[in-house]
């Protein structure tokens, strides 16, 4: 099978990781993925913001429980309460990648860019969780203060994150996928 086909297909979440940083090589490899994401009308509307700081990991966790807390969500709000819960699974790196707010489509292009990442790292020997809180942690104008102290630019908003290290184990086989999610029209 094509090698590109093959990483794609064997390509899962990671949420257990070894207490290990990633190589400042394969961070930069898999953020150079990132930059080569496709978005609309070429206009690369994403920023990453790479946290390796065990303090301020904590502290993100902190403030999205905080936030999670406040939510009217149930799902989140039992995150929230679980005290073993953190954001990035202890991974000991995270991707925050943000989008220009005033771009056409900075959700799609950090997504493309996210999935860019996601399977760069595979290619790499990584494990990764793609982490969709952003939205609940910083929308509405929520948490500023942690926006100003990831240095997130003016103008961008988190729309999607990265847990990224080691996986602790062999991933598990990627379950069967669902039916009927494809039609065809010739």
């Amino acid at each position: 099978m094509n090698e590109v086909l093959n990483t794609i297909k064997e390509r899962r979440s990671v949420r257990v990781f070894k207490d290990e940083q990633i190589k400042d090589e394969e961070l930069q490899e898999v953020l150079e993925a990132g930059l080569y994401a496709p978005s609309a009308i070429n206009q690369q509307s994403w920023h990453f913001t790479v946290i390796q700081n065990g303090k301020v990991l904590e502290n993100f966790t902190q403030t999205a429980k905080e936030t999670f807390l406040k939510s009217g969500v149930d799902q989140l709000k039992a995150m929230a309460n679980n005290e073993k819960y953190k954001v990035f699974y202890n991974a000991p790196t995270a991707i925050i990648i943000s989008g220009d707010t005033k771009a056409a489509n900075p959700e799609a292009d950090c997504s493309a860019a996210t999935e860019n990442i996601l399977l760069a790292a595979k290619a790499l020997g990584l494990g990764t969780c793609w982490i969709g809180s952003m939205p609940y942690i910083f929308g509405n104008g929520n948490n500023e203060a942690l926006k100003n102290e990831l240095g997130i630019p003016e103008g961008y908003t988190p729309i999607n994150s990265i847990a990224i290290g080691y996986a602790a184990s062999e991933t598990t086989k990627a379950p069967a996928r669902k039916e009927n999610k494809v039609n065809i029209i010739k």
